[in-house]
């Protein structure tokens, strides 16, 4: 056994992310075809739990500790007299935290940090770890009941989600963190930091070359990001390609804009996509992360804006998660009920893409996939 680990390390050290996100799937699918009933029932009733003691840890600074000390390890007493905890405590914790690898037991009552230990102990990490433990939890829980209520039918009410009746309240839930702080700070740390080191859709889509081929003037616009949030994305795409002609504008809510990454050559503009676009025939219009956020009915609004203003050369650039119509990616199908008791929407397949955008008169021109769980850019034209 020990010799068939070390060849899956080997091979797992030079693959590529979705090669590695492979190994891992195939691993869990190993993992999961020798349980028996009872090891499947305890790996299921308890999930809940290990994010519970991760946030006690968290909270006590145990992996920032254990970092901080590698490679020598500390013992429970030693620990003890950092963290005024009890002894017995920290010795019942870590040896929770040791067996799910969290952290690395190397003898009686002393640990030390691994690799798991050190992503754990970043703050994005731990910032992701708080939002859904203390924000989305209650969310979870209240889904059972909110589902049967409803007789099981497809949740695609922004205003009835099992959100708003976890929360009971009236609002949104992009309403509501607006009067939350602690949300929203935990959310755009855990984001921040999951997108971290991944590619974009630059990456992929062959942006320069269709520049090249079909030039615009400094006086025309080259691109609109629509709810763009602080910019991360324009700025991006400035900065990988400083010299391509024409205007690029960072719309959104002024809220959001309050918040904008200043950057050269880049315009800011309040704009509410629910809105009439009023940037007309723009070479790109880019929408990042928008669509999932809202069920069909508000998807077609958004969209039926940008397809009044596009013109016959311009593109539309959708930058989402496109699931494949079978064997969705586990990371992805827990997004997609994320999406469902937060906020009514979905993440959505290949197929359901193709419906929605074609009912909208636009003809998908391709689709360049860059993340390993389906995260793609769709570009679109009118029919």
């Amino acid at each position: 056994m020990e010799k068939l680990a070390a060849e899956v390390k080997t091979i797992a050290s030079t693959a590529n992310d979705v090669e590695r996100r492979k190994i891992i799937d195939s691993l869990r699918e190993l993992q999961y075809s020798v349980e028996s009933p009872h090891d499947t029932l305890n790996r299921t009733i308890y999930y809940n739990l290990r994010l519970a003691i991760a946030r006690v840890a968290m909270d006590m600074k145990l992996f920032e500790t254990l970092v901080e000390s590698a490679p020598v390890p500390l013992t429970v007493s030693k620990l003890a007299k950092q963290t005024g905890a009890s002894p017995v405590l920290l010795g019942r914790l870590l040896r929770f935290l040791a067996a799910f690898s969290m952290v690395k037991e190397v003898g009686v009552d002393t640990f030390t940090a691994n690799h798991i230990t050190k992503s754990m102990s970043e703050e994005g990490f731990q910032a992701g770890a708080h939002h859904y433990f203390d924000n989305l939890n209650k969310v979870f829980q209240a889904a059972p009941d909110f589902l049967a209520a409803r007789k099981y039918q497809d949740i695609t009410d922004p205003k009835d989600t099992p959100f708003r009746a976890a929360y009971n309240t009236d609002l949104t839930i992009f309403a509501w963190a607006q009067g939350q702080p602690s949300f929203l700070s935990y959310f755009g740390k855990y984001l921040a930091y999951d997108r971290t080191g991944r590619k974009i859709w630059l990456d992929v889509y062959p942006f320069a070359q269709e520049c090249a081929e079909q030039p615009i003037t400094e006086k025309d616009v080259l691109l609109v990001d629509v709810g763009g949030g602080i910019g991360d994305q324009v700025i991006a795409l400035k900065t990988r390609h400083p010299t391509i002609a024409g205007r690029v504008i960072l719309q959104d809510i002024p809220e959001t804009l309050n918040g904008a990454i200043p950057h050269d050559g880049i315009e800011t503009m309040a704009h509410d996509f629910f809105q009439p676009q009023t940037i007309k025939g723009a070479k790109y219009y880019y929408l990042r992360n928008i669509l999932h956020d809202w069920p069909d009915a508000a998807s077609i609004t958004i969209l039926d804006h940008l397809t009044e203003a596009m013109s016959s050369s311009s593109i539309l650039l959708i930058d989402e998660i496109v699931l494949p119509d079978s064997g969705v990616p586990w990371q992805a199908v827990q997004l997609d009920m994320v999406m469902m008791c937060c906020l009514g929407a979905m993440e959505r397949t290949r197929e359901q893409w193709r419906v929605l955008l074609e009912g909208r008169g636009l003809r998908i021109l391709g689709v360049w996939t860059y993340g390993s769980v389906g995260e793609s850019v769709v570009a679109c034209e009118l029919k």
